[in-house]
């Protein structure tokens, strides 16, 4: 793994430097949402990502262990994206996000079904995920 260079010793700023850009806790999401994606998964999110900035963020996050790649079982000319143990342990900032979002933004109702569930044992729930995240 490739050290990212650091723009200081703060750990929000350390962390940032990794997953603080506008599109990677978005990938992050999907592979949350997935488990794993292609290239192509991603491209198909709402929030309509340009494939320069995809690629860019791909590797970036690849680079500072946060996904990995795997050969796509099915195909040669795909590539599936995964969460490494370091993605998966950003699990408990996800759903801090999302308990941020509820309290100040209207969520569509999926996503309000499963801020419920958190709601019920945020440990609990955060323990489960994580151990589905580990499986796949």
């Amino acid at each position: 793994m490739i050290e990212t260079k650091k723009r200081s010793e703060c750990p929000i700023s350390c962390s940032l430097d990794i997953w603080g850009d506008k599109w990677s806790l978005l990938i992050i999401r999907d592979l949350m949402r997935a488990k794993q994606c292609t290239y192509g998964d991603f491209l198909k999110s709402e929030e309509k990502i340009a494939t320069n900035i995809l690629a860019a963020r791909l590797q970036m996050l690849e680079t500072n262990g946060i996904i990995t790649k795997q050969d796509h079982p099915e195909s040669k000319a795909k590539v599936l994206y995964k969460l490494t143990q370091k993605g998966i342990d950003l699990l408990p900032i996800m759903v801090e996000i999302n308990l941020w979002a509820d309290k100040y933004f209207t969520l569509p109702p999926e996503r309000k079904e499963m801020i419920d569930e958190v709601k019920k044992d945020k440990e609990a729930f955060i323990k489960e995920k994580i151990k589905e995240l580990s499986l796949s």
